[in-house]
């Protein structure tokens, strides 16, 4: 894992390393209900690439729970990302704003862990 948490209101855990045993690791940590999708993607990640003699099912599988991880760390990101989905999913609203700004915290996210 790296950089240390930086404060009160820093990430709860540091960003782990892309692999899935640190990125379990990291959901248990900071969403323990996650882990049996976690699981299961993994696993269907790891099938799929078999089949397909193929890497990229694990590459989208490590790029989107480090996605995941990235948010969750920090809980008013988290928070604020599930307002804005809901948002949208409410279809009250323009949700343009909304969207701009997901894409704006996921973007952050991406950067964040190093994809």
């Amino acid at each position: 894992m790296s950089a240390q948490p930086d404060g009160p209101y820093g990430p709860l855990i540091p960003m782990p390393d892309l692999t899935p045993d640190a990125l379990r690791a990291a959901v248990a940590r900071i969403a323990p209900s996650k882990v049996p999708a976690l699981t299961q993607h993994l696993f269907e990640a790891t099938t799929n690439a078999q089949q397909t003699q193929s890497l990229a099912p694990l590459r989208s599988f490590v790029h989107s729970w480090a996605v995941f991880v990235a948010i969750q760390r920090h809980p008013q990101r988290a928070a604020r990302l599930r307002e804005l989905e809901e948002i949208v999913d409410l279809g009250e609203a323009d949700p343009a704003e909304a969207i701009d700004e997901i894409r704006r915290i996921r973007d952050a996210a991406e950067a964040e862990a190093g994809l």
